[in-house]
């Protein structure tokens, strides 16, 4: 396999990040910090910091579609 020009750099016509991704893991996180926080006394502060930890982490790791032309 060939190195990219860049190094070990990605190549910047491959994006990392997605909007998809930052969506789905705000709703997913939401929901699971939810459950969490309701279990330690505040659904709503497990809620909104389940949100932030999950969008962070899913708009990171969620490469979305590998053919972008």
């Amino acid at each position: 396999m060939a190195r990219n020009p860049s190094g070990n750099r990605p190549d910047p016509k491959r994006p990392h990040r997605n909007g998809r991704g930052l969506f789905v893991g705000a709703v997913i996180g939401a929901v699971a910090g939810f459950f969490l926080g309701r279990n330690l006394g505040n659904p709503l502060f497990g809620a909104l910091l389940g949100a932030v930890i999950g969008a962070a982490l899913m708009y990171r790791i969620n490469p979305g579609p590998w053919k972008r032309d």
